[in-house]
């Protein structure tokens, strides 16, 4: 027979106290790589307005750039496509973004800046949610 072990009211304070000392505890399924995240470390990018080629210029620059910075999340704003006018390609739905699909495509086939990005996520819904695109960039 196993003896119980009963926890006195002292320790059952002192546990309360450690506990309020340590802050908020974030659950496990929590992204690791967000806690690292400090609000110096993060930076956004909008397209509305671009071209698909133009794009590609400007987002291969800007990921360089927060590579080098030391930035360790960026956002790239691209929209929805809602008002997309790509009715002449067979490979593009009037109702899809070109910038939404293409723009990681380019980053994942981009060696150099491939070499450079962690990982790519949909971005949270106050920063764009499915119009926009979170970029986790590796250690400089």
């Amino acid at each position: 027979m196993k003896k119980r072990f009963v926890v006195s009211s002292k320790e059952i304070k002192e546990w309360d106290d450690f506990t309020k000392k340590m802050g908020k505890i974030n659950p496990k399924e929590v992204d690791i790589s967000l806690k690292n995240i400090s609000i110096n470390s993060s930076s956004k990018l909008d397209l509305h307005g671009f071209s698909l080629e133009k794009s590609n210029q400007i987002v291969k620059k800007f990921i360089i750039d927060s590579f080098n910075l030391g930035k360790k999340k960026i956002t790239i704003i691209t929209g929805k496509g809602s008002r997309s006018k790509s009715h002449n390609n067979p490979y593009v739905s009037e109702k899809l973004s070109i910038l939404k699909f293409s723009v990681p495509e380019f980053i994942e086939n981009n060696e150099d800046l491939n070499n450079k990005v962690f990982k790519i996520t949909q971005a949270d819904k106050k920063n764009g949610g499915e119009g926009a695109f979170d970029i986790f960039l590796k250690k400089n």
